[in-house]
């Protein structure tokens, strides 16, 4: 069973910075996707960074150049720094990891979800 842990929300204001963590307990195979979706208040889930296989990075345009995604896989834990936060960069974000690939910055069709962690970005 695969356990996946987000950490690293908060409240910013905007212009600022947060990292999340998200660690895997757990098998999470090494050629796995991995990434980040967002939850907005009233919005449909959507993705915002995933790593495929090949450890090839993807984002949505409305947050190429703020957010990065990284993976250690020796610590078993996914990372995103995200910078330059705006007001609609609120919202939950949740830890995804599956066998399926990527796309735009989400990863197709999960097998394992975090329970998320939230992030508030105030103007």
């Amino acid at each position: 069973q695969v356990l996946l842990v987000e950490s690293g929300g908060g409240s910013v204001q905007s212009g600022g910075s947060l990292r999340l963590s998200c660690a895997a307990s757990g098998y999470i195979h090494p050629m796995w996707s991995m990434g980040w979706f967002r939850q907005a208040p009233g919005k449909e889930r959507e993705g915002v960074a995933a790593l495929d296989r090949d450890g090839i990075p993807s984002y949505p345009d409305s947050v190429k150049g703020r957010l990065t995604i990284s993976r250690d896989n020796a610590k078993n834990t996914l990372y995103q720094e995200m910078k330059s936060l705006k007001p609609e960069d609120t919202g939950m974000y949740y830890c995804a990891a599956g066998n399926g690939g990527t796309w735009r910055g989400a990863v197709y069709e999960p097998d394992f979800w975090g329970r998320g962690t939230q992030v508030t970005v105030s103007s």
